[in-house]
């Protein structure tokens, strides 16, 4: 079966909606789930009991009222000969059970086209711009940059494989107060080197990164003048190396200094202006962003000439859209939170969609040793790396680590979870499934009598013309834990769609420790090798499958893929 399954159904689902009366506008949008059960079915909509209170009746009486809709619906859909049974279950859910025959074309497909046969390329004509991590350059990379990193590159993975054109941009803040006061630690840490005892105030950065940098501007002579940028271009240096052993690599780096003297913020207030959007109130000039929703009018000029923050975030964003991109990922820190409607409001102001923009709050993560949280304050330097987290764990356990719970949820790291080599902690979980399955297809190779390997022919044998298990009948596949493995095996494109509308990659985590699993119980129960012909090439099949699931995912995440262990 050719057609994505799920869209089938819920366009199905639609269709039979169409009896109970509603208009266009009181019908809420259709949406399919797995069940938490196994039990209840393949697929689930809660659209019943979506629907109940509108229409003051029980969920499951609704549902029963549209089940036979469903079922004529299906009987002249593509679906007529894979869905077993449709019920009405539980408080109001309309359940789909789909045949052994669907899960066994499905694994047919991977076998001749590999894993990216089942992922529908979504939307090919899409440009997205992720902008995520751009930390200011005034000290390393702390664990919550680090989310940031983790989160937004793994989501950037996940779209390019769904068919976005993708690009990864860091905005870098190299100007302003920041600086000025990162410049002005370098310049006390250079007196205290040259014997000079200076008064440190609190609000200057403290860290022990700061007299490395006093030791090589006094090595370099830099001039006291020149500090603040000297000392951010050298923190940009170790940020461009931690981001680097992390996997992430940007494709531009977008400063906001250049922006500022190329007259772009300059030039888009002016178009505000223009428009009629700016006025003057106090001394200062305001944009009118109530008129596009926001709560309040917001400062774009301070009545000291300053320009706010919000003033080249408006010129930013205008210049992303000028350079082809139709729809923009923004991840932010929980402090940005009240920053979101002001920077939509400007998008609408600029003529485009706020719905073009997505800013993707990314929740702060603490670490633990040894039971104890550690004390986080960039100033101060009294916080945990991303480059002691590298060190400690590695750039795996702290990649996969990073991303265990929603962005909008805190995080817990644990660094001694994150070291074991056990079950226990998910990552070598997840790896170790692969790993034994790379072991057992490799044993596979020098038992298998048929001479060919499950799973994607090699050039080789797509040259011949040989197909992968001539003859193997995927019925053999019928124990509970093959099924089960089967069926978790195919959820991987769906996880991969919540993952795009959550935006948010998490999911995926959950469903590579969820397949570890399944595939770890069938293993405990069942051989692979030595069995009937077509059994032992019927699981060599499925697990060949499922290792190119993993593989799939653990990429997509930045995680490595060992073959042993």
């Amino acid at each position: 079966m050719k057609e994505n399954i799920q869209d089938t159904l819920v366009e199905i689902i639609k269709s039979s909606l169409s009896g109970l009366g509603l208009a266009q506008t009181d019908s809420p949008s259709v949406q399919l789930d797995l069940p938490a059960d196994e039990r209840f079915g393949d697929f689930s909509a809660n659209i019943a009991l979506r629907l109940s209170k509108g229409l003051g009746k029980p969920p499951i009486e609704i549902a029963n009222s549209i089940i036979g809709a469903i079922k004529e619906e299906l009987k002249k859909s593509a679906l007529a000969d894979y869905i077993s049974e449709v019920k009405a279950e539980g408080a109001g859910f309309i359940n789909f059970y789909l045949r052994k025959e669907y899960f066994y074309e499905q694994l047919n497909l991977i076998a001749k086209g590999g894993i990216e046969a089942l992922i529908p390329q979504v939307c090919r004509d899409r440009r997205v711009l992720i902008e995520f991590v751009s930390a200011n350059p005034t000290g390393p990379l702390s664990v919550a940059h680090a989310r940031q990193a983790a989160v937004g590159d793994s989501l950037a993975n996940i779209l390019s494989c769904l068919g976005f054109s993708v690009e990864r941009e860091y905005y870098l803040n190299d100007e302003g107060n920041q600086i000025n006061i990162l410049g002005k630690s370098v310049g006390l840490r250079l007196k205290e080197l040259k014997g000079e005892k200076e008064e440190f105030p609190e609000n200057y950065y403290q860290g022990d990164y700061i007299y490395d940098i006093a030791k090589k501007a006094k090595k370099d002579k830099c001039a006291s003048g020149d500090l603040g940028y000297y000392a951010a271009g050298y923190i940009l240096e170790i940020i461009k190396k931690e981001l680097a052993d992390f996997g992430i690599t940007f494709n531009s780096w977008y400063s906001q200094k250049a922006l500022r003297e190329s007259g772009k913020i300059d030039r888009a207030l002016a178009l505000f202006r223009e428009k009629g959007f700016l006025y003057e109130e106090g001394g200062a000039l305001w944009f009118k962003s109530t008129q596009f929703g926001d709560d309040k009018d917001r400062v774009v000029i301070k009545s000291d000439a300053s320009f706010t923050y919000l003033a080249p975030d408006i010129a930013y964003h205008q210049d992303k859209y000028a350079r082809g991109f139709n729809r923009l990922i923004n991840l932010w820190g929980p402090d940005h939170h009240g920053y979101i409607n002001r920077l939509k409001a400007a998008v609408a102001a600029l003529g485009h969609s706020p719905e073009s923009l997505s800013i993707v709050i990314v929740q702060l993560a603490s670490i633990f040793r040894n039971g104890k949280p550690q004390e986080m304050s960039t100033r101060k330097g009294q916080y945990i790396t991303l480059r002691e987290v590298l060190d400690e764990v590695g750039r795996d356990a702290a990649r996969f680590f990073f991303l265990m719970r929603r962005t909008q949820s805190h995080l817990d790291f644990d660094l001694e979870a994150a070291k074991k080599q056990t079950p226990e902690n998910p990552v070598y979980y997840v790896q170790y499934a692969h790993a034994r399955i790379c072991s057992i297809l490799r044993s596979a190779e020098k038992w298998n009598p048929l001479g060919l390997k499950a799973g994607v022919p090699s050039p080789e044998q797509k040259a011949e013309g040989i197909k992968i298990g001539p003859g193997i009948d995927l019925s053999v596949l019928k124990e509970k834990e093959e099924m089960r493995l089967l069926k978790k095996l195919l959820q991987f494109p769906y996880i991969l769609h919540i993952c795009l509308s959550t935006q948010d990659p998490y999911m995926l985590t959950v469903y590579l420790a969820e397949l570890s699993e399944a595939f770890h119980k069938f293993y405990d129960r069942h051989r692979v090798l030595n069995q009937a012909d077509n059994l032992t090439q019927a699981r060599l099949l499925l697990i060949e499958a499922v290792k190119a699931a993993l593989a799939k995912g653990l990429e997509l995440l930045g995680v490595s893929r060992p073959q042993m262990m």
